[in-house]
């Protein structure tokens, strides 16, 4: 049985840790352990957890994970990062989620590497640790045992790839639908998805027409029928969506389409599938759209 340590931290984020934490113990032949340099361990969400301040015994089967905290907290002794490097160094994988990268960073183990973090922190990981590669708007990066994720739900990612690598795409998967999780995420895939990038207004209207586009993008949505749907013109919807969003109702369900085409044949679907899957009737107008999209 291979052991999973989670190193926690003051302020320490719940979804950081729990995520994580339900996939090896979803996935059977983990022994997981909780490790802190006081307990017990209170939390950014107000929940008190108990750890042992006794690091248990480590082989290079084993992993080491560091969840993220609330931003201010967070700095592990010298004692807990001279752990974490040694594990590295006898050869197994460490691990962070969101903040975590820090201690990782601090263990001296970003040095060379390719690392990632939550999106509003990635800023600062370069500033800190300017040896280290900070790869951007990605889920997780892995460098030579050294595995960092984004922020929060990412760390769910990041554990079932580490399963799929140690026990193939099928545990991987079994465990993902065990836990009700839709799909086991790439790691290059973006950390917000067209659906969030394009949410940052106060426009109900256009909300409300982003939900049904979010719903149907697969399907044709006629400019009026949309407008019908929100009670304004076409050319109001037209007006209110491009000043909301920067862009037109079609231009957006494009996105989502050609987002949603780019999952499909990322995990193995071919070009012309995951065309008539997102709505396009031919090939020809997604090579298009995605030539477009890296130009």
């Amino acid at each position: 049985m291979s052991r999973v340590v989670f190193v926690l931290t003051p302020q320490v984020h719940l979804l950081d840790l729990a995520g994580p934490a339900q996939v090896f113990s979803t996935a059977d032949g983990y022994d997981l352990s909780y490790v802190s340099e006081k307990s017990p361990v209170p939390t950014w969400q107000g929940v008190a957890l108990h750890a042992s301040v006794e690091w248990p015994a480590l082989t290079p089967d084993d992993l080491v994970l560091v969840p993220g905290w609330r931003e201010g907290f967070g700095a592990f002794a010298t004692a807990t990062l001279d752990r974490i490097r040694s594990h590295h160094e006898r050869g197994g994988t460490v691990a962070s989620v969101c903040a975590g990268a820090d201690a990782l960073g601090r263990a001296g183990l970003l040095d060379g590497r390719r690392c990632t973090t939550h999106h509003d922190l990635q800023d600062d990981l370069a500033r800190d640790y300017p040896r280290a590669t900070v790869v951007r708007d990605v889920l997780y990066v892995g460098d030579d045992r050294v595995v960092t994720s984004a922020g929060i739900a990412s760390g769910i990612d990041l554990a079932l790839h580490l399963v799929a690598q140690r026990h193939g795409p099928a545990t991987a998967a079994r465990v993902a639908r065990e836990m009700v999780v839709y799909a086991r995420r790439n790691g290059d895939e973006p950390q917000a998805s067209a659906m969030l990038r394009h949410r940052a207004h106060l426009s109900d209207v256009v909300h409300r027409v982003q939900d049904t586009i979010d719903a149907g993008f697969a399907s044709p949505l006629p400019l009026g029928g949309l407008a019908s749907g929100a009670g304004v013109s076409e050319r109001t919807l037209t007006r209110l969506f491009t000043a909301a969003t920067g862009q037109t109702p079609l231009r957006y369900q494009q996105v989502l389409r050609v987002e949603r085409a780019e999952y499909l044949i990322g995990h193995g679907a071919t070009v012309e599938s995951a065309a008539r899957a997102v709505g396009f009737t031919d090939a020809r107008m997604l090579r298009r759209l995605r030539a477009r999209a890296t130009a």
